[in-house]
């Protein structure tokens, strides 16, 4: 069931169910984050992995503060001017987290999502929730409520519904718990902006592994069903699956034979608008059944690092 019923929302989450929740980055799949009992069925639900941590959302700094073992000064900083927004900082956590969540691991992912239903859904709970993206494990991400519906409706008794979401990628997640400040997975909020508001250069370690420090790190994932390649070169590519059934996910100007499916995530080279196409333009082209979908490779600056990271780790074989 899809709607905007907060209250509704809130029992279920209160009983102990889980409930699809929207936010500015991607849909989530959310459930008490202190209720071993719910965490699990998140990853029953998602077919995931318990060795894959998940974020914990809570509606400001100060509930955030409850739940970790202290909050650095940088890591303060970046709160305060990020959140709510597509941020997530990693911390120490205190004993009111389970490890479930964590998945061992004495750190714990904190953010403070930006979208008004789930904000308003957070002030009504007296917990944090744990809230990994609302999709079978490893597939496209979701960013709109059907989505969500259409593999996850049967297991949901409820989909918060708020719209498209503004971002269309996954958080950035920073660890703060050394004074190296490093980048665990880019997302949507630039690199650039947070050195530009700490004064100072990050660590980026995005490296994929079989035992993440944080959600993202794998190395397939986000993937479609369909065969998927990233290229540098499109005309090379094609070339390559010539006498297959092609589509073409482009970026920018460039022309391609009208005789070849094809869908544009920013024709004027937008890497805001490329972000928030990109789950749905992949799911689009996935549910046509092609027999390869090529993905042209975005520039390496601003959120095209963010994206190709999520192309790279969809093109994995």
């Amino acid at each position: 069931m899809i709607g905007t019923d907060i209250e509704l929302a809130a029992k279920f989450l209160n009983e102990g169910l889980t409930v699809g929740i929207p936010t500015e980055t991607v849909y989530g799949l959310a459930a008490n984050a202190l209720n071993e009992d719910a965490v699990i069925s998140i990853f029953k639900i998602k077919k995931r992995p318990f060795f894959d941590p998940l974020i914990i959302h809570v509606d400001s700094i100060q509930e955030a503060k409850k739940y970790v073992e202290n909050f650095p000064e940088k890591a303060l900083l970046l709160a305060e001017k990020f959140w709510p927004g597509p941020l997530t900082l990693l911390l120490q956590k205190n004993d009111k987290i389970p490890y479930l969540v964590t998945s061992g691991s004495d750190k714990v992912a904190v953010r403070v999502p930006n979208n008004p239903l789930t904000l308003s859904l957070l002030k009504q709970v007296s917990f944090p929730l744990a809230a990994p993206s609302a999709n079978p494990f490893g597939y496209i991400s979701p960013t709109r409520a059907e989505h969500v519906q259409e593999q996850l409706g049967n297991f949901v008794p409820y989909i918060l519904d708020g719209g498209i979401s503004d971002v269309g990628l996954e958080s950035t997640i920073v660890d703060c718990t050394s004074d190296i400040m490093t980048v665990l997975r880019l997302g949507g909020l630039p690199v650039s902006e947070i050195e530009t508001c700490l004064g100072e250069k990050l660590l980026v370690k995005i490296s994929a592994n079989s035992n993440p420090d944080a959600p993202g790190q794998l190395d397939k994932h986000y993937s479609p069903n369909t065969a998927f390649v990233l290229s540098d070169n499109l005309d090379k590519s094609i070339m390559k699956h010539k006498g297959r059934k092609i589509a073409i996910l482009n970026f920018g100007q460039g022309h391609i034979s009208p005789q070849i499916y094809a869908l544009n995530l920013s024709e004027t080279g937008s890497m805001d608008e490329a972000a928030h196409n990109l789950f749905h333009f992949m799911r689009q082209l996935d549910a046509l059944k092609f027999d390869v979908i090529i993905a042209k490779k975005l520039p390496e600056y601003g959120l095209g690092m963010a994206i190709n990271d999520r192309l790279t780790r969809a093109s994995v074989k």
